[in-house]
């Protein structure tokens, strides 16, 4: 079971970089990016502060890969 998230979307639809988000996070874009394409899963406290940092509940950020193969929206 993989943890996919919506990190990317809903980054653009905030208008907000990948540089932005880094330096407001203080992490590298380079992590930015290997989150939003799925190559790494960001630790927990990262996690929290990725939903804090765009005001959003935690389903709408990550959900469990099993949900789409179940046929349920993400």
């Amino acid at each position: 079971m993989r943890v996919i998230n919506h990190i990317k979307e809903i980054r653009q639809k905030r208008g907000v970089t990948q540089v932005k988000m880094a330096e407001d996070l203080q992490i590298t874009r380079q992590t930015i990016n290997a989150i939003e394409k799925n190559k790494y899963n960001p630790s927990l406290e990262l996690s929290l502060k990725l939903i804090a940092y765009f005001d959003v509940p935690i389903e709408e950020m990550f959900y469990l890969e099993e949900r789409l193969k179940k046929g349920e929206q993400p």
